[in-house]
Formats: C-alpha cells, structure tokens, sequence
C-alpha cells in the first residue's frame, strides 16, 4: 500500500471516530443542557457528562487528525486551501473545548452547596455549551468539511465527483442556516432549529461517506494529485526498498 493510501485509511477512520464520539457525547449531554438548574439541584449523572465530555475530547483528536493527514496530499495543488482546511478544523475544535469546559464546570457546581446563583450560572453554562455546537459544528464545519474539503475533493477526483456535491450543497446550508439562527437569538423553540436540523442530513451524509469509502477503498488511484511529486520525505518513504546484495 503506498504511503497516500495509508494516509486515505487514516482520513477515513479518523471521520468515522467522529461519529462514534460526537453523536454519543451528544446524548450524554441531553439531561443537562434540557434541564440545568433541575440537574444541579438533584442527584446528578456526574459520571454520564464527565464520560460525554471525556469522548468530546477524543473528537477535537479525530478532528484535527482528520485535516493533517490530507493535508501532504492536498497541498501539492492547493496550498492555500488545505492551510484554510486545517484552520477551520482547529476553530471548530476551539468551540467545542468551550464548550467541554461548560459541561464540567457544571458537574463542579453540582458538587458544591447548590442554590439559586448555582443554578442560574449552570443554565448559563448550558447556554454557552448550545451556542458552541450552533457556531462550530453547526456553522464553521459548512466552511471546513463542506465548502472547502467538498471542493477540493471535487477537484482533484480522490472521491467520486457526484459525492461531494453534498459536502459543498451541505456546507452551505449549515451556514445559511446557523447564521440565521445567530440573529434570532438561537431560540430553541424557533422553527429555524428544525430547518437547521434538516440542513445538515447533507453534511451528515457527505462526512459518514467519506469515512466510510476512505475506510474501505482508500483514495481513487486514478486520480492526479496522487501521482504528483510530493515533499522528498514523502517519496522516500513510498519508495520500495533496495534489493538485498
């Protein structure tokens, strides 16, 4: 296998990492973020958050793995946009350390004395942890994963063309809609929150394909940019070894 397949493994089974620690991160979240004030005033799943933000940790891992083992092959044609790809991984993960830190500074104020100014900062906290998710995965992935990784796919044919008009449809309706969800006020009750919900079956589609076809196939042999000249250490390590004397 040539060191640009490795790195195709990689891309797609760090994606699919994404998926078993987001969604189930999500989950252990959801008592708290309904009901914060309830949450800190009652027994408490202190273990259930601290494990939700325990996989969230392991997802800002996958995500920044998923943009730096591309990026060796991205930037044989398209230097700019694989830096923007990297950066727009590193902010979504800014987000979502923010909101890491929210989570279990409840679990902290659980475990003190509650009372009501506890309980107001932990619905403020849940607040903070909702806006996060809206301004990194709901907003700044329709830039990384769906405009800018949809078009460099699209352009260099690692994956099948058709596929990553859904990174690039996806992306873009995440960002029409988290930006209108921003001058709403993010409003859970708005009927912006389940148009925001449909909009990402896109991108949602578009990343579990990309971990799954990068899992199992790899990247498109036939595609240019593989055959292009990488960095010498690149070459070096892709060349076969000498035979013996």
């Amino acid at each position: 296998m040539s060191l640009d397949q490795k790195r195709a493994h990689w891309f797609g089974v760090l994606y699919l990492i994404t998926f078993i620690t987001s969604i189930p991160a999500l989950a252990l979240y959801e008592t708290v973020l309904r009901h914060p004030v309830a949450y800190i005033n009652g027994a408490g799943h202190d273990k259930q958050v601290l494990f939700g933000a325990f996989l969230e940790l392991l997802l800002i891992v996958a995500n920044i793995g998923t943009a730096v083992v591309i990026v060796p092959i991205m930037r044989r044609r398209f230097e700019e946009l694989s830096i923007a790809y990297v950066t727009a991984r590193v902010f979504e993960c800014m987000f979502i350390l923010v909101g890491i830190v929210c989570m279990v500074a409840i679990v902290t104020l659980r475990q003190q004395v509650a009372g009501a100014a506890e309980g107001t900062v932990a619905y403020t906290l849940a607040a903070i942890k909702d806006w996060t998710f809206l301004l990194g995965p709901g907003w700044v992935v329709g830039w990384g994963n769906g405009l800018i990784l949809g078009y460099m796919m699209y352009r260099t044919e690692l994956v099948p063309k058709r596929w990553c008009w859904l990174g690039m449809i996806g992306g873009s309706l995440l960002i029409i809609t988290g930006t209108a969800i921003l001058f709403t006020g993010n409003n859970p009750s708005s009927g912006l929150r389940s148009a925001q919900a449909i909009a990402t079956i896109p991108e949602f589609v578009w990343e579990l394909f990309l971990g799954v076809y990068c899992t199992w196939k790899g990247f498109r042999p036939s595609a240019s940019i593989l055959q292009a000249d990488g960095r010498p250490e690149d070459r070096a390590a892709a060349a076969p070894a000498p035979a013996p004397a």
